[in-house]
């Protein structure tokens, strides 16, 4: 065989010798003039020098500090668990109760049909790790969804504890209904308490709830220019989060989403998804962003045939999500009867999103010279 260039292999030529014994020809091949050269061995591609994984180098703390970041910036619960499959080690360490304590809220955002009892422990592990949002989730989930109503109020009790608004409004309506009770569990002062807690915190619905309270003198002595100042709070707050918040970043987007009518309130008609908070004012803006566990809990009786058990209602308010935990636990509209709150916040956002449609007759509601009241109608809970 010769190589491409010859030069591996020496050349070799034909040289004929005479044999006296035998009489025959050999032929023997000897070697050119040019010394011979030995092939030189080639280092194989595939043997390579192992390196080092940079990955392994880094030290825990640093990669805890990362996905703690990760964590609280995550805007679905698969954003953390895409990173908790990556690899065994960001598996371990993206249970650190640091990384689980700073988690947010949208990481709990689990839907009511991928419940599993997994779902389930890694609530449990976020709440023991001190995420305020978990307790908040997971008390909610248990105390309407599984029936386990102490627990769940102690969960909601200790997000309370850490100023989690949402958790103090929601306390606020169990003692307002006396929720997993009897009607003589209601605590009205309690309530109120609670409410003006989480007003205090900017909790919307809180403001609004606080604000009827004063109005009509439940649980609280009667105020009713308080009562107003803080349903005017609430609408303000409302406008605010809605001009703060991502979608009215753009031009037409703010353009889409607030609309202006020199109309008075009972000649407008709703339309599109827009829910009239301000129509008083004349200003439509959308529906608030629902929370997690609120969705959660909607799922999850819808899922159910849209009943809590028998002769148990929902809230009428599609935000809402809370069922009753016995009979005629939720106040009804007086004048259809068709629909019952838990509160008269889910009443008032209910009322301009599109009772105010249904509810016959319009006109009990309008005084003498055609306005609404400053949040819609002021009376309509009856108790049932």
């Amino acid at each position: 065989m010769r190589t491409r260039t010859g030069l591996s292999y020496p050349q070799l030529q034909p040289n004929t010798l005479s044999s006296d014994n035998h009489h025959r020809k050999r032929t023997h091949y000897v070697a050119a003039d040019r010394p011979f050269c030995r092939k030189r061995n080639k280092l194989s591609s595939d043997t390579k020098i192992p390196t080092a994984d940079l990955f392994d180098s880094l030290p825990d703390d640093l990669i805890i500090s990362i996905l703690s970041n990760l964590s609280s910036a995550a805007s679905s619960p698969s954003d953390f668990i895409n990173i908790l499959l990556t690899c065994k080690r960001l598996n371990s360490l993206g249970l650190n109760p640091m990384v689980l304590s700073r988690a947010s809220q949208k990481t709990f955002a689990i839907r009511a049909r991928n419940w599993t009892e997994s779902a389930h422990r890694f609530l449990k592990q976020c709440s023991d790790a001190g995420n305020v949002e978990a307790c908040y989730t997971l008390g909610m989930i248990r105390f309407y969804c599984l029936q386990n109503r102490g627990s769940g109020a102690s969960l909601m009790a200790k997000a309370a504890i850490c100023s989690h608004a949402p958790a103090l409004y929601s306390l606020a309506v169990i003692q307002f209904n006396g929720s997993g009770g009897s009607k003589n569990d209601k605590d009205l002062r309690a309530g109120v308490a609670l409410c003006a807690r989480a007003a205090f915190l900017g909790h919307i619905d809180a403001l609004r709830e606080l604000g009827h309270c004063l109005q009509d003198g439940y649980g609280v002595r009667q105020n009713i220019t308080e009562g107003r100042r803080f349903l005017v709070q609430a609408n303000a707050r409302e406008l605010a989060a809605v001009l703060s918040s991502e979608a009215a970043s753009s031009v037409a987007a703010s353009r889409s989403c607030l609309t202006w009518s020199i109309h008075p309130p009972h000649h407008r008609h709703i339309t599109g998804s827009g829910c009239p908070l301000l129509s008083d004012f004349g200003c439509n803006i959308p529906a608030p962003e629902v929370h997690p566990a609120s969705q959660f809990l909607a799922e999850w009786f819808e899922a159910r045939g849209g009943s809590p058990g028998h002769g148990l209602r929902l809230c009428s308010h599609v935000g809402c999500g809370r069922p009753e935990t016995r009979r005629h636990e939720f106040r009804r509209c007086s004048v259809c009867g068709a629909v019952n709150y838990c509160s008269r916040a889910c009443q008032a956002l209910d009322w301009k999103l599109r009772h105010k449609m249904d509810c016959a007759p319009v006109e009990r509601w309008l005084d003498e010279n055609g306005d609404g009241g400053a949040d819609g109608a002021d009376v309509i809970m009856d108790e049932s």
